[in-house]
């Protein structure tokens, strides 16, 4: 299995275009603090990739990485579809992006698919291009992506909606996923969990035998929304479970890398210097790098 990390940032990305603080005014001046919209690329086959969760950035996240250009073909491309681990705006906007393809095929779970379909109407806006073709992202028990060596399961970690489907009626409650996924051909598993408003018992069960361990890193205590002045709620309130609360479970895992991705503007870890990302070190916990290849 192989993984490339294409983007590490909460939604608005760093810098924000709205957002003066500490955060993102340093990173307007250093490139190095720049940070794209979380995402990464899974090697579904060889020279077949999935994308999980397509975000405003797709296009450029695409073309950062080479394996994921197009060829020989003038319209070939490596990239066979897209993985929603939820329907939120900052990971289903790059969706209409790939309005080019010939075929685009995106697996997600139902209450996924209802808000996209239903909600943000994306399957009338793309019919004239390229009509989606949806792919059911299975809860109960893994299966087989396109009959490939991987096997990819969603784990429920929350109920949490985006605000445009607060009133969606989609029949199923699968709305934030972590995905879990394993390679049948060695047994890695990789477990990818950028949202989580909890940490359930089937997550614990899910990152048992998890050899590479991507989390919700948005925040870094449960105050920094409120105290940065953009809200008036907190962490968890906004469903993310925040570093302080999540940093000494995942540095009990078993497995070989545990990293935090999804960083919001305001975390201060967006700051290569500060003393979290030597904390978080002495743990065992890595800060997710773009560009990055992650082979379990």
């Amino acid at each position: 299995m192989r993984l490339l990390i294409l983007g590490t940032a909460a939604g608005g990305g760093v810098p924000q275009w709205n957002c003066a603080c500490p955060g993102c005014a340093a990173a307007r001046t250093d490139p190095a603090r720049r940070r794209r919209h979380a995402s990464v690329a899974v090697e579904a086959a060889d020279g077949r990739w999935y994308i999980v969760n397509a975000t405003p950035d797709i296009g450029e996240q695409i073309e950062e990485h080479a394996v994921l250009h197009p060829g020989p073909g003038r319209r070939d491309s490596p990239v066979a579809g897209v993985i929603l681990t939820d329907a939120e705006l900052d990971h289903t906007l790059g969706v209409p992006r790939l309005r080019e393809a010939s075929g685009l095929r995106i697996v997600a779970t139902g209450a996924v698919r209802a808000a996209l379909a239903d909600g943000l109407r994306l399957d009338r806006v793309l019919a004239p291009y390229a009509g989606p073709t949806w792919a059911p992202l299975p809860v109960r028990e893994p299966e087989p992506l396109d009959g490939g060596p991987l096997e990819i399961q969603g784990i429920r970690v929350s109920g949490k909606r985006p605000r445009y489907a607060a009133a969606l009626d989609a029949g199923d409650d699968a709305w934030v996923v972590a995905l879990r996924v394993r390679d049948r051909r060695d047994g890695k598993v990789l477990v990818y969990a950028p949202c989580l408003a909890d940490w359930p018992a089937e997550l614990d069960e899910a990152l048992r035998d998890a050899d590479c361990v991507l989390a919700d890193g948005t925040f870094w205590d449960d105050d920094e929304p409120r105290r940065a002045g953009f809200t008036e709620r907190t962490a968890t309130q906004m469903g993310h479970l925040p570093i302080a609360r999540t940093a000494a479970r995942l540095a009990a895992l078993p497995a070989a890398r545990r990293l935090y991705t999804h960083l919001n503007n305001t975390n201060p870890l967006v700051d290569p210097d500060d003393a979290g990302h030597r904390r978080l070190a002495a743990a065992g916990i890595e800060v997710a790098r773009e560009g990055a290849v992650i082979e379990p």
